[in-house]
């Protein structure tokens, strides 16, 4: 096809000083200048196509039915005019490619990005702006897209689709942004992106580039300083220390729809829940990634039977020594083991094994590294930018600034998509304390009080209500978790009556006063038994999650076994008593990775759990224990479908201070019952009398001290409740309760 020439009294004319900004990369509107224009009066039967291209030696539109010449005009921008298309409305601007002539000689066919239209639409950009926008990863970041086009794939290839990403970012003090990355050698002066009206969102669709390149937008910021930023709504990130974003594309075919179907129809909060958490990096040294992780862990949690795995942090965060703590990249999953359809794999297979998925989330704070959210478009854009609101005192970090409709529309989407997109099943939100007071960790003169006088922060307050009202209403079945440590009310009341919106609430205070209890030595525990009882006291005051997390098993702490007073065999009986009392109390359950082993050290994130301590009898006797505890809860309602309500636990013995010995009743919706009899003493006691809530035959159907498990193997058999009233109960029994040891009963119906 031959090469013309044109006429240039037919090229549409722009201003010269938007022209020589465009040329270098900083005009806020560049579609406006560059890509097809068409012409008007007498020309209105052509468009003016401008291109780019700082480097070039020679330029050339082509056209379907022309290849057309173009001249430089200024500083790197060519211009050429080319036939318009006739359309049923009169005429159109043409598909057309661009082919440069490089100064080394090198010839290169590709798609213009400013001939295409946004991929943003008007309603993403309301939405967005009144903070409503529920599925906001659906129209930010970087996406794949593909277009049917007249001609062909990105260089003319007849037969293909155009294939490209679309990148959009939030920055509405930038005064120009650009994606930069391999895919232009780092250098973003040719894929300047428009701002769309007042918004302060920033678009370009960049034909050619695919999922795996690397990205990050290079922002004029509020000072005229360009900074590199990752993308804040990357879906993966390279990994750390290196701080380039991922453009993604899933591949992965999701096998969970029997789970999915299930889950959306029923109240997981109602039914036995026992989670083991994990820190994914470090539970074992021979897993990798996530498929490996899914191939060992996976099979692990099954035999040990726990219904959840909560994992730790597993966005994207550069400081391993925060556990995940400290989030640069909320809507992309750690890197250090994968990608996201690994992730995917790991949760698909985690459901077809019928375990559900917790994941830690953290919307409390984020870290201040220059590549991330941090001072974002060199404004404090996400955080508040109030220093007594916006800064965290103690861990160095940035707050979110809760009262911001674009940023809480940000936290809110990011909880729906990890729920949505990821299949996950529950969110534990962490240091949801620290959101709630406007006072956390601040002496007086560092925090001013809301507008009514008050120390609650009202903004974060509204977003937490948000952000569990939102999540439920999207994702039915699933579960939203607090970790809050003081005794704000209602965290688990639902919004319409007054109250945060939680499913569930950790109880830090029964975390604490057990292990208090458990720290002291057996002969001074009768002095302590009322931090053993008190739980009971506020034990339906929330809706609660007993946790013995990470937490208190790290930084001098002491495993959980280390926490036990006594010789070996005393602290591997303590450990046992302390599950057993656990699965019994009324309440969700959670333990740590490493717990469930009795092992000795505490945990430390660079190294695995000692695993070899299960080449000793002991602690695999532990292990044992873990495993049938949770076999024994799960088949067994009275423990679980009453948690939250005083139906479903009745004390029988409260108040034995002297023999460091609980004894209650648990009672399931259908009348279900389990006694449960604890004895945190360091002696047997025989012919210890029980009162019982029926008459009849009972049958011991677990002891901690069995042989099994380490212990003495005392057992009890052939017990009948007799016409004997105790504790204002009309019948009891004696049985024999070993020494830090719990036993289970329930009526032998046989």
């Amino acid at each position: 096809m031959k090469t013309n020439q044109f006429n240039t009294q037919a090229i549409v004319a722009v201003d010269p000083d938007q022209l020589d900004t465009v040329s270098e990369g900083r005009f806020y509107n560049p579609h406006e200048i560059l890509g097809a224009h068409l012409g008007t009066g007498e020309f209105s039967d052509t468009a003016t196509v401008r291109v780019l291209r700082p480097d070039a030696k020679d330029v050339v539109i082509v056209t379907p039915d022309a290849q057309v010449q173009a001249v430089e005009e200024h500083n790197g921008v060519f211009v050429a005019v080319v036939p318009a298309v006739q359309t049923k409305d009169g005429y159109g601007v043409p598909d057309y490619r661009i082919r440069t002539t490089q100064q080394d000689g090198t010839v290169v066919t590709e798609d213009d990005p400013y001939r295409y239209l946004p991929t943003v639409g008007e309603m993403d950009l309301y939405l967005f702006g009144e903070g409503r926008h529920e599925r906001l990863w659906e129209a930010m970041g970087a996406r794949v897209k593909r277009y049917d086009d007249a001609m062909g794939g990105i260089d003319g290839t007849k037969g293909q689709q155009v294939v490209g990403t679309a990148f959009t970012v939030w920055a509405p003090n930038a005064h120009s942004v650009r994606v930069v990355g391999d895919f232009n050698n780092w250098n973003g002066i040719c894929h300047s992106m428009r701002e769309l009206g007042s918004s302060g969102v920033w678009e370009i669709f960049i034909p050619g580039v695919e999922a795996g390149e690397i990205y990050k937008y290079q922002i004029l910021n509020a000072f005229n300083q360009w900074e590199m930023k990752a993308d804040p709504m990357e879906r993966s990130h390279e990994i750390p220390p290196r701080t380039g974003s991922i453009v993604v594309e899933s591949k992965f075919d999701w096998d969970d729809d029997a789970w999915m179907t299930k889950r959306a129809k029923t109240d997981p909060h109602q039914g036995p829940v026992a989670i083991y958490e994990v820190h994914a990096n470090s539970w074992r040294n021979d897993v990798h990634n996530y498929r490996e992780l899914a191939d060992k862990l996976v099979p692990y949690v099954q035999k040990m039977g726990f219904t959840h795995v909560e994992f730790m942090p597993l966005e994207e965060y550069p400081y391993a020594g925060s556990w995940g703590y400290q989030v640069t990249g909320y809507y992309s999953v750690d890197s250090r083991l994968g990608g996201p359809d690994d992730f995917k794999y790991l949760v698909d297979k985690f459901h077809n094994a019928g375990i559900g998925i917790i994941m830690d989330w953290v919307p409390a704070h984020f870290p201040k590294d220059a590549f991330a959210l941090g001072r974002f478009d060199g404004t404090p854009l996400y955080e508040d930018p109030d220093p007594t609101r916006g800064e965290h005192p103690d861990w160095g970090t940035y707050i979110f600034n809760f009262g911001r409709r674009e940023v809480r529309n940000f936290l809110v989407a990011d909880a729906c998509f990890w729920l949505d997109e990821y299949h996950v099943d529950g969110l534990r939100v962490d240091a949801v304390s620290s959101m709630l007071y406007l006072d956390y960790s601040r002496e007086p003169g560092q925090w001013h009080p809301n507008k009514f006088g008050g120390r609650e922060n009202l903004e974060a307050i509204d977003f937490i209500k948000e952000a569990n009202a939102t999540a439920y209403k999207n994702n039915p079945g699933i579960m939203m978790i607090a970790e809050e440590s003081t005794a704000y009310p209602g965290v688990t009341a639902p919004t319409d009556q007054g109250g945060l919106g939680y499913g569930l609430k950790w109880n830090m205070g029964w975390m604490h006063d057990t292990l208090q209890y458990l720290h002291e030595q057996p002969i001074n525990r009768k002095w302590h038994h009322n931090e053993i009882t008190f739980s009971m006291v506020y034990a339906y005051s929330e809706h609660y999650v007993l946790p013995i997390s990470h937490d208190e098993v790290v930084y001098g702490k002491g495993s959980l076994f280390g926490k036990m007073p006594g010789d070996d065999w005393q602290r591997y009986a303590g450990v046992r008593a302390l599950f057993a009392y656990q699965w019994a109390h009324p309440g969700k359950n959670l333990t740590f990775m490493g717990n469930e082993l009795a092992q000795y050290g505490e945990w430390d994130y660079n190294n695995q759990l000692d695993w070899n301590c299960l080449d000793w009898p002991d602690h695999r006797g532990v292990q044992q224990l873990v495993a049938d505890l949770n076999k024994l809860y799960v088949n067994s309602p009275a423990l679980w479908s009453q948690d939250f309500t005083q139906d479903g636990f009745q004390w029988l013995t409260s108040d034995d201070a002297d023999h460091n010995t609980l004894s209650f009743v648990r009672i399931g919706k259908n009348g279900e019952e389990m006694v449960v009899v604890v004895n945190f003493s360091g002696t047997a006691w025989q012919d210890y009398q029980v009162a019982l809530p029926s008459g009849g035959r009972w049958k011991e159907v677990l002891t901690t001290d069995d042989k099994k498990y380490g212990g003495s193997d005392i057992h009890n058999t052939d017990i009948v409740a007799n016409s004997e009233p105790y504790h204002s109960r009309d019948y009891s029994t004696k049985i024999t309760v070993p020494a830090l040891g719990v036993v289970f009963l329930e009526p032998d119906n046989k």
